[in-house]
């Protein structure tokens, strides 16, 4: 009987247990998390306005793992060796035949005084964080941001940013409080948004206009300060900082034999494979993989790799050639809690299409239908 290990318990990493299990239904499967539970981040953006509670995004895995029959390992990854083949945790050794990495990135909090910002795709206490900020103040300003990491343009998550500030304009309106608060966006990119096509930047920064945000971009960030942001071009008080910093891997990466990206993630392959490494595939925000600097690191491009990943460990270990690839696609809706924006983007083409009600309730009905293969 194969063995196969995956490491984590987000979207690639449940994707990959579902693609393996339809292709191999006798192979045992371990998965290696600190919790049995799925936390469905896209949904963070809603919990500033009280459209989304904690309960509502975190769902045990408790029965997932039972009809997939998967062995579920609790612990924190510390390490790799043999090639691959020993997983070390906090709770002992995982050896495996093959070994899937889906654990996901970590934020780089290297810019000075950056504890004073909050980083809201950190979790589920981040964004409650906000939520009970916001509801604490009676005015003043508000910054919001994003940046990258310069050695990995791809490691950066830049949409959520554009939710967060859309949907705070739309929450102080609707709490009749807006007059009394500065919005600010900044970002060390003259065109923030670029990533998402050229359609997007405009709209974007023109929803921005039309709503009263000020901007500051272009300029490379220095440091926060209790209640300042300070940029090469400028500095401005701000009384809540709401940040996104760029994305590198996971510090138990060091403690391996992993083939690392300037950017500090795990080079891989068109298909998803380990370089160097047999029998380990990695997917989602752990990967460094090929393709154009736009591509995105999301939970859509996250499932691709996993689906790509799964069926080339499948068959690597079944002796069969591992020729899967993904598609290169970046599909989102920026919801600002009453309407939402389409962007989608592949090699071939950028589609935008303007805010509507709809849209917003598409993107509601697609966490219910995303969410219930696993409740």
């Amino acid at each position: 009987m194969k063995k196969i290990t995956i490491i984590g318990a987000g979207f690639a990493a449940l994707s990959a247990v579902r693609k393996i299990r339809k292709q191999d239904k006798n192979c045992e499967i371990t998965l290696i998390a600190p919790r049995a539970e799925l936390h469905y981040l896209p949904s963070l953006i809603w919990i500033p306005s009280g459209l989304r509670k904690r309960e509502d995004i975190i769902v045990p895995l408790d029965n997932f793992f039972r009809r997939m029959k998967v062995r579920y390992h609790q612990a924190s990854v510390t390490g790799l060796r043999d090639g691959g083949r020993t997983v070390e945790t906090d709770n002992g050794d995982v050896e495996n035949d093959g070994l899937i990495i889906a654990s996901g990135g970590r934020f780089l909090k290297k810019l000075p005084g950056i504890e004073h910002a909050i980083t809201p795709c950190e979790g589920i206490d981040a964004a409650e964080k906000i939520r009970d900020r916001l509801s604490e103040m009676k005015g003043g300003t508000i910054a919001f941001g994003f940046a990258g990491n310069p050695k990995e343009p791809s490691a950066m998550r830049g949409g959520p940013m554009f939710e967060f500030l859309f949907g705070t304009d739309t929450l102080l309106k609707r709490q009749g409080r807006r007059q009394d608060f500065d919005l600010v966006f900044f970002s060390p990119a003259e065109k923030p948004g670029n990533r998402l096509g050229p359609k997007a930047v405009g709209q974007l920064l023109a929803e921005m206009k039309k709503r009263g945000v000020q901007t500051y971009l272009g300029a490379r960030m220095k440091a926060f300060e209790q209640d300042k942001v300070i940029t090469e071009a400028a500095e401005f008080n701000a009384d809540l900082i709401i940040f996104m910093p760029g994305m590198t891997g996971n510090k138990w990466f060091d403690n391996s034999e992993l083939p690392r990206s300037e950017g500090g993630l795990i080079k891989a392959s068109k298909h998803c494979k380990v370089e160097s490494m047999d029998a380990v595939y990695v997917a989602g925000d752990s990967g460094s993989f090929p393709g154009p600097d736009w591509m995105p690191k999301q939970a859509h491009m996250a499932d691709l790799q996993a689906t790509a990943a799964a069926k080339n460990l499948v068959a690597e270990l079944d002796g069969q050639s591992a020729e899967a690839t993904f598609k290169i696609e970046l599909v989102c809706i920026v919801d600002s809690n009453d309407k939402g924006m389409m962007i989608s983007r592949n090699e071939q083409r950028n589609v935008m299409l303007p805010g509507t009600v709809f849209l917003h309730w598409a993107k509601r009905l697609f966490e219910w239908w995303y969410l219930r293969q696993y409740r």
